[in-house]
């Protein structure tokens, strides 16, 4: 039977952020990019902290290190205690029993639990289910198979991302904006020099447009200030795109390269991967993945040229890169609306239905 010890004092916090290294050891998928936010939900002074309780702790089988894990409960997602940043060895004995009792005495009176949550959406979410043999695109979790086994008494919500080639997926964005008019849509990009600015935009779009999501609570533009912060130096100002109507921002759309791909297994991201990223121009880059992480729009505005006018100037970055292969942000396969439009869009570009590339869930059930 397991025990847990909270990870306190700056040995428990070192302990803590090197749990996945001694867990991954034997797994070349890992890489340790996700630090930077890990270390914000421990600080105890984040935006995110003026309305949730974040604790953290190492996992024991007996006197052995057997891995990690934050319990958390935040008060604009009252319902759920969440079981967070959750890594382990294999074959341990009464994880959720043990979680689930802790939890209780935490968080008195929440109804739920809910197993591979992190903090927020705008973190990272899901233990992975399928496509370990993959190292995890930035900003996805990774997580080798046995891990789902920990929490299959509990209800499963599954999410899914696909893969496709970006040339074909181009040419359709492409022959898709000749026969579309933007009207008064008006599409730009970030202004790195207002960088505060334009996250306080992006936290209010997507608290307007992802009310109807699973798990969503709102964003203030300094907590997406805090998570985007470590990685300004890696964004550049067409990641992150806005449309406009009537000078009003109605959409935006998040893209990124995949910085995984410079980092080796159990590596994290440096200064060095930082300049080497910076001081090359696009297409001499060696980074051949994309993630298109978020597209969001208000609801009086979708099914407008809001989202072809976005992809068109997405895909004339593309264009300037050596990228070969893009992966959506994950999808909940309840969403089914979404899926639909995915699934259409890359059948219509790639000329055959595609295959979920990865997929995780999250793992409901009652606490009290």
């Amino acid at each position: 039977m397991i025990s847990l010890a909270a990870a306190t004092g700056r040995a428990g916090r070192r302990a803590f952020l090197r749990a996945p290294i001694d867990i991954y050891r034997d797994h070349p998928q890992h890489r340790d990019t996700e630090r930077d936010i890990v270390e914000t939900m421990l600080g105890g002074r984040s935006a995110f902290h003026r309305h949730a309780e974040v604790h953290p702790y190492l996992i024991r089988d007996g006197e052995r290190l057997a891995g990690r894990v934050a319990l958390i409960h935040d008060r604009n997602l009252p319902d759920y205690a969440q079981v967070s940043f959750f890594e382990a060895l294999p074959g341990l004995e009464g994880v959720i029993d043990t979680l689930r009792d802790k939890a209780r005495e935490l968080f008195q009176g929440v109804p739920k639990l809910v197993c591979g949550l992190d903090g927020h959406l705008n973190y990272s979410a899901g233990i992975l289910i399928e496509g370990f043999e993959m190292p995890p695109v930035f900003g996805f979790n990774w997580n080798p198979l046995y891990y789902a086994d920990y929490f299959a008494a509990l209800h499963a919500r599954t999410m899914v991302s696909f893969r496709f080639e970006i040339e074909p997926f181009c040419k359709l964005a492409e022959r898709l904006a000749t026969t579309n008019r933007r009207g008064n849509v008006v599409v730009r990009t970030m202004d790195r020099r207002q960088m505060r600015r334009e996250v306080e935009i992006f936290s209010k779009l997507n608290n307007a447009c992802f009310q109807e999501h699973a798990y969503w609570s709102d964003r203030t533009g300094e907590e997406d200030y805090e998570l985007l912060r470590p990685f300004r130096f890696l964004l550049r100002e067409e990641n992150l795109i806005f449309a406009e109507v009537n000078g009003d921002p109605v959409g935006f759309l998040l893209w990124y390269p995949d910085f995984n791909e410079m980092v080796a297994p159990h590596g994290r991201l440096g200064l060095r991967h930082v300049c080497r990223y910076r001081l090359r121009k696009p297409a001499n880059n060696s980074i051949q993945t994309v993630r298109l992480t978020e597209i969001g729009v208000r609801k009086e505005h979708r099914g407008s040229a809001v989202v072809p006018a976005m992809i068109l100037e997405m895909v004339t970055s593309l264009r300037a890169g050596p990228y070969r292969f893009c992966e959506g942000g994950f999808i909940f396969e309840e969403n089914t609306s979404s899926i639909a439009l995915a699934l259409s869009l890359i059948a219509r570009a790639l000329g055959r239905r595609p295959l979920p590339a990865r997929r995780w869930a999250t793992f409901e059930g009652d606490l009290q």
